[in-house]
């Protein structure tokens, strides 16, 4: 179990996982839930229409997101929310059941455009056709405006848990290791790879990538991610520790 060797072998002070939730069940997060500090789901609304047409619907994430809800907080996992605000969702009104949910954080991401991966660009060639072919997605047609994005955030903005991240911030704010354990630097433009952390050691990897530092802090990238007791509550109403303030 990988959460368990990032957790006792690698001696990490956090294990955080993301998922759609859909196949989440009790007993996995009985058994392996003393390795997994942040549990995220991603839920892009609270109508089921709206989730089949976005392609993440099943007919029954909002029960699921409660269920797992409330095993989170039975366990002692800390509970999280991921919302990619499109042209399918940018009106909604999330706010009274973002409430009832109560994450610790609520990370609202304004859909991003990379190219050469959600664009489904036409293959330059016959190797890339097949695998582009495979691609369900192009994120042009769920493109919001900012100004959208702002309307959305205006709505939800009074919830403490809520942490926006429109495209200037995200883009180059996060520090990501791919399976050859790269750098990805996701900013404008086509996505870029540093070579390998082991060949070149991370200070010359982190210098072939653009990070944003100050995006970073801006976005709220450093906050407690440390698990709480099971029972305890870690809602949006919970305050940040003093140490971990800037």
């Amino acid at each position: 179990m990988l959460s368990r060797y990032c957790k006792e072998d690698l001696q990490m002070e956090s294990v955080s996982i993301i998922s759609n939730g859909t196949l989440i069940k009790k007993s996995w997060l009985e058994k392996n839930g003393q390795y997994v500090d942040v549990l995220g789901v991603s839920c892009d609304s609270f109508n089921e229409d709206t989730n089949i047409a976005i392609g993440r619907g099943s007919g029954r994430n909002v029960e699921q997101l409660f269920n797992i809800r409330q095993w989170c907080r039975e366990l002692g996992i800390k509970f999280k929310l991921n919302t990619v605000v499109c042209t399918l969702n940018w009106q909604e009104d999330m706010a009274s059941t973002i409430a009832q949910l109560d994450p610790f954080r609520w990370k609202v991401f304004q859909v991003l455009f990379v190219e050469d991966k959600n664009d489904a660009s036409q293959a330059q060639t016959e190797g890339d056709k097949r695998k582009r072919d495979a691609r369900k997605r192009d994120a042009r047609k769920l493109l919001i405006t900012k100004e959208q994005f702002d309307t959305f955030c205006s709505k939800h903005k009074h919830l403490t848990c809520f942490v926006p991240e429109p495209n200037d911030l995200m883009a180059s704010s996060y520090l990501i290791l791919d399976e050859y354990l790269c750098f990805l630097d996701k900013g404008s433009g086509k996505e870029k790879q540093s070579r390998c952390i082991l060949d070149v050691g991370v200070e010359q990897a982190l210098k072939e990538i653009k990070w944003d530092r100050e995006a970073f802090v801006k976005r709220g990238g450093q906050y407690d991610w440390s698990k709480g007791a099971p029972g305890e509550d870690d809602g949006c109403g919970k305050s940040m520790p003093k140490e971990l303030e800037f």
